[in-house]
């Protein structure tokens, strides 16, 4: 199961997509990257492995004085068909 996590404080952004298996890690990573391809604002990436097999793919915007990250993470959310977050 895929799970995402947002925190966001004075220009810096965070979305934390959690996910299982290589099959959702395939998904997850292959989704955001193209997302934020498309856009001429990059983040700083990297993974983080947990217990039972599940990693986070973490993408984290500083300086972000506009806010533009909170449009990308929408556009995740809707891509990989998340409802809620955390």
């Amino acid at each position: 199961m895929i799970d995402i996590e947002i925190r966001s404080e004075e220009r810096f952004s965070r979305i934390s997509t959690a996910y299982e298996g290589e099959e959702e890690k395939k998904l997850v990573i292959n989704t955001i990257e193209k997302i934020i391809e498309k856009y001429d604002y990059k983040p700083n990436t990297h993974i983080t492995e947990l217990s039972n097999n599940r990693e986070v793919f973490v993408v984290e915007y500083h300086d972000d004085m506009h806010r533009e990250s909170g449009e990308i993470f929408k556009e995740i959310m809707k891509a990989l068909n998340i409802k809620e977050c955390i």
